[in-house]
């Protein structure tokens, strides 16, 4: 018997004023597949995975996880469930180091030390190399999406959401980023 899918929307629904941004989405993820919503600006892709995210609520339609309805009312809640997210639109202090940025954005506090050790063992395990001590205002485009990158591994997600991914990187990052999401895919 197969694994239920890890994610399910059904017939999800969200319009604002105005603007129908999402009518009857449906689609399932299982675990370790990658999907990519295709679509031109403003077709509500955004949309979508901010709704599956927690940052909106559909205004109609479901949200299966793991077999189960499921109701995410916010990213803390989303975050709890093993949703990672990583932004188009990066979440960085300019002034911080890379350590510091990746410390504020997570929900558990640990020590320095084991927080040192934790993203080092996740920058080794998927090749994603960054100086922990670099002021971000340094650092490339590239660079800082490996920051949100790191930061969304750490909580070891059970499904990671990238909105726009490969928008601002060149063909070298945009290499790195796909073999990085082939080894997350294969556990």
């Amino acid at each position: 018997m197969s694994p239920p899918n890890r994610i399910e929307l059904r017939e999800v629904t969200k319009a604002f004023p105005g603007v129908l941004a999402n009518d009857r989405v449906s689609f399932a993820v299982k675990p370790g597949e990658i999907h990519a919503l295709l679509g031109e600006n403003g077709a509500g892709k955004s949309t979508l995975v901010k709704m599956i995210y927690g940052i909106l609520q559909p205004d109609g339609g479901a949200i299966v996880w793991d077999g189960a309805p499921a109701t995410v009312a916010n990213p803390r809640a989303a975050r709890a469930m093993g949703v990672g997210m990583v932004f188009q639109h990066f979440s960085l202090f300019e002034a911080m180091t890379v350590f510091e940025n990746i410390a504020l954005g997570l929900d558990e506090k640990l020590s320095r030390k084991a927080l040192a050790i934790r993203i080092n063992e996740v920058m080794r395990q998927y090749g994603l190399t960054l100086d922990p001590a670099r002021v971000v205002s340094t650092l490339s485009v590239g660079e800082r999406q490996r920051i949100e990158i790191v930061r969304a591994l750490l909580l070891k997600p059970k499904l990671l959401i990238m909105d726009e991914p490969t928008s601002v990187l060149t063909p070298q990052e945009v290499a790195l980023l796909f073999r990085t999401l082939r080894q997350l895919a294969a556990g």
